[in-house]
């Protein structure tokens, strides 16, 4: 008797009497199939698609990338050189940052708009944005980069955004400046006729 029909002898005295299932049943019971998702999953499955449908606005097309040793600076009509220098050189405090450093295209693209907008709603002018740069063209770093300038110009919210300093973060930072929120303004005006009053 050789070797392998030994071992399987043996195994037939291990296994006994055992029958082979049916081919129809030779799966396990999962249970009852469920007809329709439950009220949690169609919840979350809701507002994923709330999220998804209200980010869209922010254009995954195609993008003309920046040069990696290329600053970024952008200004509204209206908007002084003055105003993006001083924001350039950090002459703003950072009321609010956000890092994306090291983070997929899709997830950024799903960050930023929360970010802006809570930011503006709670009357914040200044941000800082980390993003980091490549030192080639079509390093991911500098893939974020080139969208994150051309995002930032979609926002109506955003009235300036220029490279920080080495200090900041250098060319993988962008300091961004918010308009300011209607609140705000009114604010302004009240304080401003309080004075001349």
């Amino acid at each position: 008797m050789t070797h392998s029909a030994h071992e399987d002898q043996d195994f037939r005295a291990l296994v006994g009497d055992v029958k082979p299932l049916r081919r129809s049943a030779n799966r396990a019971d999962p249970g009852q199939r469920r007809s329709r998702p439950s009220e949690a999953q169609l919840a979350r499955r809701e507002s994923a698609q709330a999220e998804l449908g209200e980010n869209n606005f922010l254009s995954d097309d195609f993008v003309e990338l920046v040069p990696p040793f290329d600053p970024l600076a952008f200004r509204r009509d209206g908007i002084q050189q003055g105003v993006v220098d001083r924001l350039r050189h950090g002459g703003y405090a950072a009321q609010s940052r956000l890092h994306l450093l090291r983070r997929p295209l899709a997830e950024c693209r799903r960050m930023l708009p929360p970010f802006i907008r809570e930011a503006y709603a709670h009357d914040l002018r200044s941000l800082l944005i980390v993003h980091g740069r490549g030192q080639e063209i079509d390093s991911p770093a500098n893939v974020l980069r080139s969208y994150l300038a051309k995002w930032l110009v979609q926002f109506d919210e955003v009235q300036a955004f220029a490279s920080a300093q080495q200090a900041d973060g250098g060319l993988g930072a962008t300091w961004v400046m918010l308009r300011k929120s209607e609140r705000a303004r009114a604010d302004n005006r009240e304080r401003q006729q309080k004075r001349c009053g």
